[in-house]
Order: C-alpha cells, then structure tokens, then sequence
C-alpha cells in the first residue's frame, strides 16, 4: 500500500500516534512528580520519618507516564510492529493516530494536576503525620481521568485491529 494522508503512510501516523501517547503522558508524570517532589522534599527535610509517607504522593503523577508507554505498546503489538515489515492502510493508521489522542491529551495535564493536588497533601502530610492515608485520597481522584483515557484508548484500538 502506497496512500499517504498527508503524506504520512498508515504505519507512519500509527508511529506517530505511539509517540504523542509516549510524549504527552511523559510531560505530564514529569511536570507533576516535579511540582509534588519540590514540596515533599522540604516535608522530608524538616521531618526524615515523613519519607515513607510522603514517597507515594510523589510517585502517583509517574502512571500517567507509565499509561503513555502502555499505548504505544499497545500500538506496536497490536498492528505488527514487532513482526517485521508492517504496511497498514493510511485511514487506519490515521485512526490509530486519533485512538491514542486521549491517553496523550487526558494524561499529559492530569499528571501536572495530580502533582498540583500532591503537593497539598503533602502539606496536610507535613501537618498531621496520621492523616497520610487520607492525603493519598485527593490526588487518587485527579487519577481516575487517566485510567479512564487509556480505557477508552484501549477500546478504540481493540475496534480498530478487530
């Protein structure tokens, strides 16, 4: 198959797709694990015992990294990068492309709000060392929209290599 949208092969604007899925949830966990880390580790500095209690509020923007990679994986198995020579049709690469958008949009800004919401709990943390449990539930909450984004990614590509 030889058709190009825009001049861009199937296979080229599924590639393409893997990488704004990769990209933007790497900014995302990259931005937010900044924003959480910068307060959490002045929390650790007054208090060293707080480490283990602050540590997951600064890991929880890293998923939507973790989500990102997971689509372009899902990219590269389900339309046969890993098998070798691949040649999709450029309307269905062109819908890979579109099936990876929420993941690369709904992960790139809900890691840099998780770690915004991090960083309050991370004070609630600093505050009141017993309330950490309950610290964890805010930005827990930013997370769901991401889950939600690479289930509805999912989806989308299971329709398309149907």
């Amino acid at each position: 198959m030889n058709e190009t949208i825009m001049g861009l092969s199937g296979i080229d604007w599924a590639y393409f797709g893997a990488a704004v899925a990769a990209i933007g949830g790497g900014i995302g966990s990259a931005i937010g694990i900044t924003l959480v880390s910068n307060a959490a580790t002045g929390v650790v500095t007054e208090d060293p015992d707080k480490f283990g209690r602050i540590l997951p509020l600064a890991a929880m923007p890293g998923t939507q990294g973790i989500y990102g990679f997971i689509t372009a994986l899902l990219v590269f198995i389900f339309f046969g990068v890993f098998a070798g020579d691949v040649d999709i049709a450029a309307h269905e690469g062109l819908r890979v492309f579109f099936a990876c958008l929420p993941v690369a949009f709904v992960c790139m800004i809900s890691g840099i709000y998780q770690g915004a919401t991090a960083v309050g709990a991370a004070g609630m943390v600093a505050r009141r060392d017993e309330d950490a449990g309950k610290a964890l539930i805010f930005p827990a909450l930013v997370e769901t929209y991401a889950v939600f984004s690479l289930i509805v990614t999912i989806i989308m590509m299971l329709y398309i290599a149907g």
